[in-house]
């Protein structure tokens, strides 16, 4: 059978190998500490899964959807104001996603017509390259570097460049690399998608786990970004709650009514038990969303403190839950140096060369594990001599 061209868009699946890798050692009985799915370990709040196991016991709440309730729609706008001081927003300029993944991956098929330019960051999250792909879009990667404390760059964009793209996607805080925004730079960019007439697509989703006093934001909060931005904003990374898969689209109703279009064909809407959760996460108390930044914090101090303590020069994350960790001495190539790392200290992490061209030469560890077990997994690494 001759399978769609698409799929040789995509290389091999790098989570599968190192869970392949991870089930072997495993059998063999040997101490895992896994840094590389970023998938809190914190429990959702408890009114949160009260509101949707009150929701699942009506059998009403297990037809189809279809819809966004307008509950769910208002409390984001609400939430909005309430967290961010952004007003002004409205139901129509709301739809919800299972996912940003799910949203980001079929963006281009909304948006692009075959040979559109969109602008990328990279190193970024494979799903930006995917979603961009499959709507037939050529993507044109502005590069993050360490020189620039791997922030984007409007000024390094080409002209003939910006005038052609369709939509520029922006990730600050950014995953894989821990780098945070100020308002000066969202002004920056927001100004060169206006000038440009391109369209700014803002992942938020760890817009709560930002460290060392600073507090994330929107891109609304950047005067004349509504009128060039969508922003995916999600509750899996502050609330806990990925497996339910809940993320929004805030911002122009053109794109949202398009996009909204697409779904239509392809999806009946979110589980409205889940639904009901996502209102009582909205509405509920923040206070547990701002101890859990603080225990990212200290997890981010015990890793690339840590990491520095036995000769690994590892910087410090501004933000996300992961760290951004340069290959130490002696390795050019960063599956290699995963797979040794898995192999003699039992430490998993994911290699920079699957978040794009400029990748290669890090490796990425997410912060999801205790204090106690990071330092114990340091403590692995530097038993294993793998440092030199």
């Amino acid at each position: 059978m001759q399978f769609s061209k698409r799929l040789d868009l995509f290389g091999p699946e790098i989570f599968a190998a190192l869970n392949d890798k991870k089930v072997a050692l495993e059998q063999q009985g040997k101490a895992l500490y896994n840094l590389s799915v970023g998938t809190p370990d914190f429990p959702p709040a408890p009114h949160i899964k009260q509101a949707l196991i009150d929701a699942a016991q009506s059998d009403e709440n297990w037809k189809y959807s279809l819809r966004d309730i307008p509950e769910m729609l208002e409390a984001v706008c609400a939430y909005y104001k309430r967290r961010f001081g952004v007003e002004g927003l409205t139901p129509d300029q709301v739809m919800s996603f299972s996912g940003s993944q799910d949203g980001i991956g079929h963006l281009g098929m909304t948006l692009c017509n075959d040979g559109d330019l969109v602008l990328l960051p990279d190193p970024c999250y494979p799903v930006f390259m995917t979603g961009s792909l499959l709507g037939g879009a050529e993507p044109w990667y502005y590069h993050l570097t360490k020189e620039n404390h791997f922030l984007p760059d409007v000024s390094a964009i080409p002209d003939d460049v910006a005038d052609r793209a369709k939509y520029m996607l922006v990730s600050l805080p950014a995953n894989p690399v821990g780098s945070v925004g100020s308002p000066e730079l969202y002004r920056e960019i927001v100004d060169f998608c206006r000038k440009h007439d391109i369209l700014l697509i803002h992942d938020n989703a760890y817009s709560d786990i930002i460290f060392d006093g600073k507090v994330g934001g929107s891109v609304f909060n950047t005067p004349g970004a509504e009128e060039v931005a969508v922003e995916f904003f999600s509750l899996s990374k502050s609330f806990n709650v990925t497996g339910a898969r809940i993320s929004f689209l805030v911002g122009r109703r053109d794109v949202v009514a398009a996009c909204k279009k697409l779904r239509t064909q392809i999806d009946f809407g979110m589980f409205l038990p889940i639904q009901k959760a996502a209102i009582a996460a909205l509405t509920g108390p923040l206070d547990g969303v701002r101890a859990q930044c603080a225990e990212y914090q200290r997890r981010r101090d015990a890793l690339c403190g840590g990491l520095r303590g036995i000769g690994w020069d590892v910087p410090d994350s501004h933000g996300s839950m992961f760290v951004w960790a340069p290959l130490p001495g002696g390795y050019t190539n960063s599956m290699t140096f995963c797979m040794d790392l898995i192999e003699k200290a039992g430490v998993i992490c994911t290699p920079g060369s699957s978040f794009g061209p400029s990748g290669e030469g890090y490796v990425r560890f997410a912060l999801t594990m205790p204090v106690e077990r990071i330092q114990a997994a340091v403590s692995a690494i530097a038993a294993s001599g793998i440092l030199g």
